[in-house]
């Protein structure tokens, strides 16, 4: 479950793991940083969309993997169990849900749609990984899941 104390943007812009661990920033937003959070993934994609599926592949497993201590040590730093503005996990949530499909502004926004849907209302099991796994494991296996089941569905959508 996600906690939202509010967080010195100082702290964010001096620190290299809270600047990522925040999207870039992106997660200081104050309503919905989830949101931003993936919002600040679309040029990301953007930027990965025309690569080879397994160049992209191996750079979307490398930022899941990157984020588990770049959750991890954001946590540490603010105190804070999986902070609301933590939002590498849906930058990397929307990577996967967009891994398979060509860039095209509708499916960008279809993905997005769909991935915050899934990180938003949690479907088992991605609302039993949120609660039974923490740190920065827990923090990004949940979006992780939940950027496969959207993955999924906007394939099925788009085909």
């Amino acid at each position: 479950m996600k906690s939202g104390k509010a967080v010195p943007p100082g702290l964010v812009f001096g620190d290299p793991w809270c600047f990522l661990g925040f999207g870039f920033g992106s997660g200081l937003a104050p309503l919905a940083p989830g949101t931003f959070g993936t919002l600040a993934a679309v040029p990301i994609f953007w930027l990965m969309a025309g690569l080879p599926l397994p160049l992209y592949a191996v750079i979307t497993v490398g930022l899941f993997l990157a984020g588990i201590p770049i959750c991890r040590r954001s946590e540490e730093r603010l105190g804070v169990g999986d902070h609301s503005g933590i939002v590498w996990d849906e930058i990397v949530g929307y990577l996967i849900t967009m891994a398979t499909v060509p860039f095209s502004w509708p499916a960008a926004a279809l993905g997005f749609v769909l991935f915050r849907a899934f990180d938003v209302l949690k479907p088992w099991p991605i609302r039993w990984l949120d609660r039974k796994v923490h740190g920065g494991l827990g923090i990004m296996l949940d979006d992780a899941l939940a950027g496969l089941f959207a993955s999924v569905c906007l394939n099925w959508l788009v085909a």
